[in-house]
């Protein structure tokens, strides 16, 4: 009788168990439709004197977005940067193509709740942290890494 109950038990704190992890848990397709409200044009507000700068980005599918990110000064393009949000296997990268680098640079998903994402790539000279946070009709978007940190702001220029 003994043995009976201790497999009952055994077995419900399995089911229990199981449950709450495959329930408890978002998947990877859920985590990236948390990244949706980043779609849209956005301008950037702190640039420097005389700069000007936003970001772009677009839903390809629902895997992956893509964004570009301009600065420049007066009417001439000074940097430009091709962004992508996608899911590889079973994770989700923030993957950086400057011009002129020697190639893309992937950044994995660390962290998401609902207003906030942090990619982070340890390996990478700078930045090893690309976090963005959306507040309202507003987005930051910090990257950091070796001691240094730079922030650019944006508003949404979409109608």
């Amino acid at each position: 009788m003994k043995i009976q109950r201790f497999s009952l038990l055994i077995s419900v704190m399995f089911i229990f168990g199981f449950s709450n992890m495959v329930c408890g848990q978002e998947n990877t397709a859920q985590k990236f439709k948390r990244l949706h409200w980043l779609i849209g044009k956005w301008q950037r507000t702190n640039s420097k004197p005389g700069q000007s700068g936003y970001e772009n980005w677009s839903k390809v599918s629902n895997t992956k977005f893509t964004g570009k990110g301009v600065t420049l000064k007066g009417k001439e393009i000074v940097f430009v940067e091709e962004l992508e949000l996608s899911i590889k296997g079973g994770d989700i990268f923030y993957t950086v193509t400057v011009t002129g680098d020697s190639g893309p640079v992937n950044f994995k998903l660390t962290s998401i709740s609902k207003d906030a994402f942090v990619c982070e790539n340890p390996e990478h000279d700078f930045p090893k942290k690309i976090a963005y946070t959306r507040k309202g009709g507003t987005v930051k978007a910090i990257v950091s890494g070796n001691g240094q940190t730079l922030d650019y702001e944006f508003i949404s220029s979409a109608p």
